[in-house]
């Protein structure tokens, strides 16, 4: 039997693990998601459900925050990262 590879942008993680596997406080994931900087799955219950994607981003805030960044700040951060590895794909020919 072949393992299927799981596809890093599906929500696997409860709250409690994301944050235990970032080092923060449940309560800053529901900060940072109010504040638009991730978007965790939800199941039907409403339950939010973090990707290994979801994981990598907020590590990325822990560095920005450690790095001294608001909220505001690490949102543009994110944004102008996005944009930056859109534009490299693109001149990339992909």
């Amino acid at each position: 039997m072949v393992a299927e590879k799981r596809s890093p942008a599906r929500g696997v993680y409860a709250i409690s693990v994301a944050a235990d596997l970032v080092g923060t406080g449940v309560q800053n994931l529901r900060v940072y998601e109010r504040r638009g900087l991730v978007s965790p799955a939800r199941t039907d219950g409403g339950t939010r459900l973090y990707s290994d994607d979801d994981i990598a981003r907020l590590r990325r805030i822990a560095d920005l925050l450690e790095a001294g960044l608001n909220l505001a700040g690490i949102a543009m951060v994110l944004d102008l990262e996005l944009e930056t590895a859109r534009l490299r794909r693109r001149l990339d020919g992909h």
